[in-house]
């Protein structure tokens, strides 16, 4: 009796489901998002797309840090809902099953907890390439992403 011979891409095809691609509407994240696309389409994965609203806060009286203003970071939930729908509809456009997720909190954060809230098999991630103070100053998202994710991650330059 033959053995069937399988492709690389049907043997392996169980190990990428499901792809995170954090996007924060930029041109690189919408990089990153066709080759999210393109990757899945190869393996007929599932993309959740995450795009986090970045605590907004103000001074609170009496020295107990930071208060969150609620109704701001729904407002930039909803409106981030509605733009990841609209860049899925250009950039996927039914080719693929699509999730979207908007937390609020640190982006390298939520998107770590979205990779494991939804098992994810890989991120892939825009990089906006900082260098020098900037870097020093404000860190870089995807490098975090990269040392601390439960799963593979493609960083897209």
């Amino acid at each position: 009796m033959k053995e069937k011979k399988q492709s690389p891409a049907s043997k392996s095809k169980a190990l990428i489901r499901r792809i995170l691609v954090p996007v924060d509407f930029s041109e690189h994240s919408k990089d990153a998002l066709q080759y999210a696309v393109d990757l899945g389409s190869v393996f007929d994965a599932e993309l959740i797309l995450v795009f986090v609203v970045e605590s907004a806060g103000y001074p609170a009286d009496l020295g107990y840090g930071q208060a969150a203003i609620p109704a701001m970071e729904r407002d930039l939930s909803e409106r981030g809902k509605a733009e990841l729908a609209r860049i899925a509809e250009q950039y996927i456009g039914g080719k693929l099953a699509v999730k979207f997720h908007v937390p609020a909190g640190r982006p390298f954060v939520e998107i770590i907890r979205a990779a494991r809230e939804f098992e994810a098999d890989m991120i892939i991630i825009a990089t906006h390439g900082h260098t020098g103070v900037e870097h020093i100053l404000f860190g870089s998202t995807a490098e975090k992403v990269v040392r601390k994710a439960p799963c593979p991650v493609l960083v897209v330059r």
